[in-house]
């Protein structure tokens, strides 16, 4: 892996970061509908959040691919849509210490292929490849498949974001292993602690994944119709969080239909319900 340089204006040797050109930005938004509707508020939000996201992390290009400006600016932007809100209204980029744990993010230019083994229940271990458009490491850097990364949003996959998908798998490591119960914010669904707002995400989110693993399973065996989360979510909890955060920023309509008890609690984990007051002048 050979780190690329980007452009002047994402490095600068003192001060903040530099703005990101308004052609760059504008045509991220438009590349991403889930971008794209954002109002003008939320966008200059964002757009401030992924210059600060794009100064403090290093993109490195794997297998001779070259990492551009408009490839950091597609991660960051999609990167920081779910601290959008987590910040103060006059410091967005505070929320970026979510991200604190890693610098490096490294871009293939296509998937990946990891090696895997597993013990089954009669001790055999089992060596296999497993092909990965992302994958997360707890202290590590996050790994992303550039053409997945252009997907996001688009065609008859419409709920799909590898980027959110890998960031939001950092954002619940913060307390530990990716386990789908991410910090929750002090107050969380009106719980008096964090052990009540625990119990509350647990009697939330363990329901719906059991149920949702049924749904796949009788799916994959017995030809019922499948749900409309990507399948993938039935692997383990954290997937399942994972899967559901992308949904709930690419498609939140459909989504809060479709599960409308994980839509709220994530509204409230992301602070998107939460009026923010304007700066002061």
């Amino acid at each position: 892996m050979v780190f690329q340089a980007l452009s002047r204006w994402v490095l600068r040797a003192t001060g903040g970061p530099a703005q990101i050109p308004d052609e760059l930005w504008q045509s991220t938004l438009s590349h991403y509908p889930f971008l794209a509707r954002l109002s003008a508020a939320d966008s200059a939000r964002l757009r401030r959040l992924a210059e600060h996201f794009v100064h403090h992390k290093q993109f490195a290009g794997a297998h001779g691919l070259e990492v551009t400006d408009q490839m950091a600016v597609a991660v960051a932007a999609q990167a920081c849509l779910p601290l959008l809100h987590l910040g103060p209204q006059d410091e967005p980029e505070q929320a970026l210490h979510w991200y604190d744990d890693f610098v490096g993010i490294v871009m293939h230019p296509a998937s990946a292929l990891a090696r895997r083994q597993v013990m089954d229940e009669a001790g055999v271990m089992h060596h296999y490849a497993e092909e990965l458009t992302g994958e997360a490491m707890h202290g590590g850097p996050v790994m992303l498949s550039w053409p997945a990364v252009q997907q996001a949003g688009v065609g008859n996959d419409a709920g799909y974001s590898v980027v959110i998908h890998e960031f939001v798998h950092k954002m619940d490591m913060q307390d530990g292993d990716a386990d789908g119960a991410p910090p929750l914010p002090r107050g969380f669904m009106g719980a008096g602690s964090a052990s009540a707002a625990a119990a509350h995400w647990q009697r939330t989110w363990a329901p719906a994944y059991q149920h949702f693993c049924e749904q796949v399973t009788k799916a994959e065996r017995f030809g019922a119709p499948p749900p409309w989360l990507d399948a993938y979510g039935a692997s383990a909890p954290a997937e399942f969080f994972a899967v559901a955060c992308e949904a709930h920023f690419v498609q939140p309509e459909r989504f809060a239909l479709e599960y409308p008890q994980l839509a709220a609690s994530l509204r409230e984990f992301f602070k998107q319900d939460t009026p923010h007051p304007p700066a002061p002048e």
